[in-house]
């Protein structure tokens, strides 16, 4: 099982800019895809990567539901869209336990690609 050792020694060999804010609870910064928020929590047996990507729109709701529904079934390799409390997020989540380098990379950057890819198009519906 991978350990919050293991896990960041991941990040640094992906050579990824993070700090820890808590026990198994990092924030990173991909700063050259213009996310600074994707946070990832891990309370074993699972890891949650999650970005906040926007607060929900009031109008045209929805139509804006709905396009986060076709987004999670034709953009999505890893992960979803999601609400928390009014707020839209990306959200994935791993298992630590077979959680390899290619995984863990595979899902942030599944998250981020479709963080910078739609949220120019999401946010037309504020």
């Amino acid at each position: 099982m991978a350990t919050n050792r293991d896990i960041e020694a991941y990040f640094n060999k992906l050579e990824l800019d993070y700090k820890t804010v808590g026990e198994g609870i990092w924030l990173l910064n991909l700063e050259d895809q213009g996310i600074d928020n994707l946070v990832i929590n891990h309370e074993p047996p699972v890891i949650v990567l999650r970005i906040k990507l926007m607060e929900t729109p009031q109008k045209n709701r929805e139509q804006f539901f709905q396009r986060l529904l076709e987004l999670n079934g034709i953009d999505l390799l890893h992960g979803a869209y999601a609400l928390e409390e009014d707020n839209v997020v990306l959200v994935d989540s791993l298992q630590s336990e077979h959680l390899d380098l290619n995984e863990l990379e595979a899902s942030i950057e599944s998250l981020a690609f479709a963080a910078t890819q739609n949220y120019a198009e999401l946010s037309n519906y504020r």
